[in-house]
């Protein structure tokens, strides 16, 4: 176990070094030295407690989720009795009580049509989603499952989340933290960011992009008493807009969402001089928007943002390039909000902030001069015991555990990007302990080694197998308990479990492999009779 080839040597060095090295930004940085430019710069993030920042928790509404889900159905059903062949035709449809229901012109349809709704009442891994009543042999109700609306919860806050995190990364922040909490709630946490209003305002637009047809049918004293004719709904104009204060109604079905936007960019129109958004659809929703710009030349249409109107042009000619242009008294600053929201992708239900904390950059501050001075005064502790009692392999230990913090930083900013939390700085001090007491069973083995008799390199080399096992045993335990924190655990708690457990690596590699390299070097050069252990 004595035995390092010059190969071995060089390889653990170049190791050692390169990780190590890998640190010295973060203790630049710490330090408020430069780093220069020109070199790599991987730098240990600060989590919210340490570098201050906005803690946000979101909560969802999932009666939005159904009723969305239930307009949808309505409008798959009436295309697929449309397109049938041959036609068949519907009326009386309604969407009372939380279930679509609708009749059928013809008895002689129902077979046709419950074939038609069979594969479209399936969702996907075999679930379920709507279950089919026929009732007085013509009208068809389709009531959503339990297991279905659990799954499209479940899919609207995966894909909630997601959206929230796009539009963290636009502002360009660094670290956030968003992990979901429950069945309908996201926790955010930004660090570094100590005014969460425009947060707040990013988060909390829907994006909810629609184009819908205006019914120019519809009496304007019905629409503002809030009477929407037959197949149309109200909405109202948005605040800032020509028509503040006034409402308009527009076709219900038929209309485009913008959730098959490929890009959008802030930008000034050239004809008015106003701040604009222009879109830009994918394929198949600029075919779409297309077919429903030919099919409405000169008719007025709605542009609704997250249920308010922002204006109503009217299509002049067919708009055939996929593209389109959003107009509706935008400042600079909106309009390229509005535009990050479209390009992260609309949320699939309305988020409402209901807890919201900030912590300030001195209290984070604070928070890293004690722990840093903790972990000061605990080293420098460890090390004078361990010179005062094991002499030269005190020394050993002590450059070990150096190195053991050089390597962890650096893996911590070089490999995992992790975010430096409170209990992580717990988890450094840990883990010096943890370097420390893997020297202290090899040292003391030594020593019972040498009582026993045996000549010193016996000793050594015995005393480094024995305590290896247990060491190694010691630290599996420790692994497996940082995993399931890491796996159960949020926050804080993996910020500790991800130091814990990168620990373990570098503690078990400087306490047991470096300090066996560098006794076994010194045995070799120097051949003494005895050692002071």
């Amino acid at each position: 176990m004595l035995d390092f080839p010059l190969w071995k040597k060089i390889w653990l060095w170049g190791l050692t070094l390169a990780a190590a090295a890998m640190a010295l930004p973060s203790l630049f940085s710490a330090a408020s030295v430069e780093w220069p430019d020109a070199l790599p710069q991987p730098t240990v993030n600060l989590g919210l407690d340490l570098a201050g920042g906005s803690h946000l928790l979101l909560e969802a509404d999932p009666n939005e989720v159904a009723a969305q889900r239930l307009e949808n159905m309505e409008e798959t059903v009436r295309a697929a009795m449309r397109n049938a062949e041959p036609r068949i035709r519907i009326g009386d449809v309604s969407t009372a009580d939380g279930r679509l229901s609708f009749m059928l012109n013809e008895v002689s349809d129902i077979d046709r049509a419950r074939g038609i709704l069979e594969p479209v009442m399936q969702g996907q891994d075999l679930v379920r989603e709507w279950d089919l009543e026929v009732i007085d042999t013509q009208r068809m109700v389709l009531i959503p499952t339990d297991s279905g609306t659990d799954s499209a919860v479940n899919d609207a806050m995966e894909s909630a989340t997601e959206v929230v995190r796009r539009r963290i990364d636009e502002l360009g922040t660094r670290e956030p933290t968003i992990i979901r909490q429950g069945d309908t709630r996201i926790v955010v946490q930004v660090p570094g960011l100590e005014d969460p209003e425009a947060l707040k305002e990013l988060l909390g637009q829907t994006a909810q992009l629609e184009f819908k047809m205006v019914d120019d049918n519809a009496l304007i004293t019905n629409v503002q008493a809030g009477i929407a004719p037959p197949g149309s709904q109200i909405f109202p104009y948005a605040e800032g807009s020509d028509f503040e204060g006034q409402s308009v109604a527009v076709k219900r079905l038929g209309g485009i969402r913008g959730d098959s936007l490929t890009g959008a960019q802030s930008g000034i129109s050239p004809d008015t001089n106003e701040n604009v958004v222009n879109i830009q659809f994918d394929q198949q929703g600029g075919q779409r928007f297309a077919q429903l710009s030919t099919q409405n030349v000169g008719k007025r249409f709605a542009i609704i943002l997250d249920g308010e109107v922002l204006s109503t042009p009217s299509f002049r000619e067919p708009i055939l390039g996929g593209a389109a242009q959003i107009s509706g008294s935008f400042t600079a600053e909106s309009a390229n909000n509005l535009a990050i929201s479209l390009r992260s992708g609309a949320l699939p239900v309305p988020l409402t902030v209901i807890e919201e904390r900030t912590v300030s950059a001195e209290l984070g501050a604070d928070s890293i001069e004690r722990g840093m001075l903790a972990m000061l005064i605990g080293s420098f502790a460890v090390i004078a015991l361990m010179i005062a009692t094991y002499g030269r392999f005190g020394v050993y230990a002590t450059i070990a555990l150096v190195f053991n913090v050089l390597i962890l930083i650096g893996i911590m900013a070089g490999v995992l990007n992790a975010t430096l939390t409170l209990p992580g700085i717990a988890g450094f001090v840990l883990t010096i302990g943890a370097a420390v007491d893997a020297n202290v069973l090899i040292n003391e083995r030594i020593r019972e080694e040498r009582k026993r008799g045996r000549r010193v390199i016996a000793a050594v080399e015995n005393g480094y197998k024995e305590a290896t096992r247990a060491i190694y045993d010691a630290n599996i335990t420790n692994f497996i308990a940082g995993v399931l924190l890491f796996l159960f655990g949020s926050g804080p708690v993996k910020g500790f479990a991800v130091v814990l457990v990168a620990g373990l690596f570098t503690s078990v590699f400087t306490a047991v492999t470096l300090t066996r390299m560098w006794v076994a070097g010194w045995l070799r050069a120097k051949r003494p009779s005895d050692i002071n252990v």
